[in-house]
C-alpha cells in the first residue's frame, strides 16, 4: 500500500503511480504511446524524480521537447531490441506514464522487495515528491538510527 500524504495532496498521483500499469514492450508501441500523449499536449505534468515536483503543467512545446529528448535517451542508452522500461496506465488514452532511467534500472519490478523509482513521470495529476513519499524499510531505519544513538 502506498502512503498517502496527510494533507491529501497528490492522492490521485500516488494512486496512479501504484495502480495497474501496462508495460510498453516494443519500440513501435513507444512511438504509439508518444503519439497519444502528444495528441492532447495540454495538461501534462513532467516530473524528473529527485527534483522538486512541478507545481504547474508543462507548456505543450515543453512536453514535446521532453518526449523527443527522453525518447532519444531511451533508444541510445537502453541498447536493446525491446523497450520494456516505460509503463502507462492506458495505451490508448494515457493519463500516467512511468519512464525508468536506463542508467538506473535496479529492481524495476520490485522482486528484491524494494523497487527502483522511475527517472521521470508524465501525469495529468499533480506529482508529489516520490523519494519523500516512500520511507526506508524498517531494517534500514534501525541501521541509520544506530548512528544517532551513539
Amino acid at each position: 500500500m502506498l502512503p498517502i500524504p496527510p494533507d491529501e495532496e497528490g492522492v490521485a498521483y500516488l494512486r496512479a503511480y501504484g495502480g495497474r500499469l501496462v508495460g510498453i514492450l516494443r519500440w513501435g508501441e513507444l512511438d504509439q504511446l508518444w503519439e497519444r500523449v502528444l495528441a492532447v499536449p495540454a495538461g501534462w505534468y513532467v516530473y524528473a524524480v529527485g527534483e522538486p515536483p512541478p507545481a504547474e503543467v508543462a507548456a505543450p512545446e515543453r512536453l514535446q521537447e521532453f518526449v523527443r529528448s527522453v525518447d532519444q535517451l531511451l533508444r541510445k542508452e537502453h541498447d536493446e531490441n525491446y523497450c520494456g522500461i516505460v509503463y502507462a496506465d492506458d495505451r490508448d488514452a494515457p493519463s500516467f506514464v512511468k519512464i525508468y532511467d536506463p542508467g538506473n534500472l535496479g529492481a524495476v519490478c520490485g522482486t528484491t522487495g524494494v523497487s527502483t523509482l522511475p527517472g521521470w513521470t508524465l501525469s495529468r495529476a499533480r506529482p508529489v515528491d516520490l523519494p519523500g513519499a516512500f520511507h526506508a524499510p524498517a531494517g534500514r531505519r534501525r541501521w541509520w538510527q544506530h548512528w544517532f544513538d551513539r
